[in-house]
């Protein structure tokens, strides 16, 4: 039996901007990464989709960026482990706060953004945030991409850690993802992203942008929330994995 979590980036509202159809997305998801203030969200965005999640019975975790609201945290920035270390103990507090008033456990943290896309490659950094990570609640599960340096780094810290892999994203042959800002890198074409998504997580392979094959374990699939087609594609995953025989299960349940 194949299990698998299908997790989206959520309440990344702020303020009038509205971004992404939360209600509509969360209810279909297994787990939700909310954010944390500070590449996105505000405190009334975060009360409402960590009180959302509890009413709908899922389970959420913080998804904490770089201080970058402007950017959306898809800016790197050249900051110390240290500096990003208080960065994340920042956000899992705020986060946290939310949690207890909700009474739902904080199941987990998945970096945001450049923060996750730097981490992956860069052990000192993901050493950094698993430090805030451990010394906030060594319970708490790591979502990290698949075969990057932050899963490693959580896993040699002790922490329970999950493989993350991308329903929308392209691949690079080194197993990052491919930059947004080259042609290709957002997959937009519901069947392809149906046959990777199934293909990750039955044969562990995925064809990166070169063509080439590169080994990947799918422990949980993303879905954007703020990508034009989120809510087609949760609903299309959905239907093809128990197709599959897939079951969908949160992260607590699989790692």
């Amino acid at each position: 039996m194949y299990c698998v979590d299908l997790n989206s980036d959520l309440g990344e509202s702020f303020g009038a901007y509205t971004i992404g159809c939360d209600e509509l997305v969360l209810p279909l998801v297994t787990s939700a990464n909310v954010a944390c203030g500070f590449h996105a969200s505000d405190p009334v965005v975060m009360k409402k989709t960590v009180e959302m999640a509890a009413g709908a019975g899922i389970q959420v975790g913080a998804h904490p960026g770089y201080p970058d609201l402007m950017g959306f945290g898809r800016r790197n920035m050249a900051v110390t482990p240290d500096e990003a270390k208080a960065y994340v103990l920042y956000q899992l507090g705020a986060m946290s706060a939310f949690c207890r008033s909700a009474g739902l456990p904080m199941q987990h943290v998945k970096p945001h953004g450049a923060l996750y896309n730097m981490a992956g490659k860069d052990y000192a950094l993901s050493k950094g945030i698993c430090e805030a990570i451990r010394e906030f609640d060594p319970g708490l599960i790591v979502l990290a991409l698949s075969g990057g340096e932050l899963l490693r780094c959580a896993r040699d810290m002790g922490l329970r850690a999950a493989s993350e892999v991308f329903a929308d994203r392209a691949y690079e042959e080194d197993g990052s993802l491919v930059n947004r800002r080259k042609e290709g890198a957002m997959i937009t074409d519901e069947d392809l992203a149906i046959e990777r998504v199934i293909r990750m997580i039955k044969e562990r392979k995925v064809t990166a942008v070169t063509g080439k094959d590169i080994p990947i374990q799918a422990d949980s699939i993303c879905v954007h929330g703020d990508g034009p087609k989120a809510l087609a594609f949760v609903r299309r995953i959905r239907e093809a994995v128990k197709a599959e025989g897939i079951e969908l299960r949160p992260l607590k349940d699989i790692v």
